[in-house]
């Protein structure tokens, strides 16, 4: 058995035992707008799924005391306009659509990678082509925010890397799951410029499992934690799942036990995260897991499959700069906070597939036209 099937049958003894659900008054839906082209009368819609038109919204998890909304960004890896202006428009893009949101969004949460390779002028572009958005404003980074100069300009910029507030019987979280990897590159003598250029491939061989916590964020994590309700809303942002989903790419955290310890009393967490540039969606223990769609481009999809509660978003088209990214938009209403993906490039919808007759079922994947043209 390999490593990674020994880790999985783990997770899946220690976390889900029978009965160890989110609060039972949490629940899930789908609510997928139809492209029209795809409905030919009442029958149709009621026997056939249309995939991915423009958005998808997942209800997931108890709410705020007064509803609220507020925007998501993350996963934006700029380059400095002399190199690639595609990248800064699509940022430019997401800011004048958050600041337009009506009603008004309460804060935005930008959820790291805002810079390609680290460097001081990635970072000082993304700063000021955000500050078009008015409203609040916090920050977590990514790695590739961080290896160049180990998170000095991020700091400077954007202060302390983990923070929490409340907001309207909400408790917010912010986790650094990218600052602690394993130094590998000291005993090899790398430049900054070697070390970042590792830190930023996705083939988690190159540079190891750098994705975790940490001992001292977790005791902070549990301290910041100890006054609040269990039965209360808890809203944490990472840039990695909290989960181990697919760990050869970082999409995971190293100690995901340890910090679904601290989490499993509270029974009304969701965890938002970036990293994965796709659509993603993942119970483990009490707590609800949304992956978030990046501003750059979008990721396959892992290899060795998604949690089953995952409706996946189908391949973008590689000739089109804004299919399959975009943003979010989260509105947290009496009794669930509802994740609005907000997808740039859609198309028309080529293919439909039957709807989940049950979630024990693998989901098929039929292909649309663009997708049988060859991979991007």
């Amino acid at each position: 058995m390999s490593e990674l099937d020994r880790e999985r049958r783990e997770m899946v003894a220690v976390l889900q035992r029978p009965g160890v659900r989110p609060d039972p008054s949490l629940r899930i839906t789908r609510r997928t707008f139809i492209h029209k082209s795809c409905l030919t009368g009442a029958a149709t819609v009621a026997q056939t799924f249309a995939w991915w038109p423009l958005l998808n919204t997942i209800d997931v998890a108890h709410a705020a005391e007064q509803p609220f909304k507020f925007a998501w960004v993350s996963d934006t890896h700029l380059y400095p306009r002399s190199l690639n202006t595609r990248f800064v428009e699509k940022v430019v893009r997401a800011a004048n659509e958050v600041q337009a949101m009506s009603p008004p969004a309460d804060f935005m949460i930008f959820g790291g990678d805002l810079a390609q390779l680290g460097k001081i002028e990635e970072l000082v572009l993304g700063n000021e082509l955000l500050k078009e958005i008015k409203i609040r404003k916090v920050f977590i980074p990514g790695e590739h925010d961080w290896y160049l100069d180990m998170g000095k300009k991020w700091g400077e910029l954007f202060g302390q890397p983990n923070w929490t507030f409340d907001h309207k019987g909400v408790r917010f979280v912010g986790l650094d799951t990218v600052s602690r990897g394993p130094d590998y590159w000291t005993v090899r003598k790398m430049t900054p410029e070697e070390r970042m250029g590792h830190m930023a491939t996705l083939d988690g061989s190159v540079a190891g499992p750098w994705a975790g916590v940490g001992r001292d964020q977790l005791d902070w994590l549990q301290k910041i934690l100890a006054d609040w309700d269990k039965s209360r809303p808890v809203v944490i942002f990472s840039h990695n799942p909290l989960y181990e989903y697919y760990p050869p790419w970082n999409f995971w955290v190293r100690d995901w036990r340890e910090v679904n310890d601290v989490l499993k009393p509270y029974t009304k967490v969701t965890n938002i995260h970036g990293h994965v540039h796709q659509v993603l969606y993942n119970e483990i223990g009490t707590m609800r897991s949304i992956g978030m769609l990046a501003t750059s481009w979008p990721w396959p999809y892992a290899p060795e499959g998604v949690p089953k509660l995952t409706k996946p978003m189908i391949r973008a088209d590689p000739g089109d700069f804004y299919d399959g990214v975009g943003r979010s938009e989260i509105s947290m209403n009496n009794d669930r906070i509802e994740n609005e993906y907000i997808m740039w490039g859609r198309k028309q919808v080529f293919v439909q597939s039957a709807p989940d007759s049950s979630l024990s079922q693998p989901e098929i994947l039929r292909p649309r036209v663009a997708d049988q043209i060859g991979p991007y």
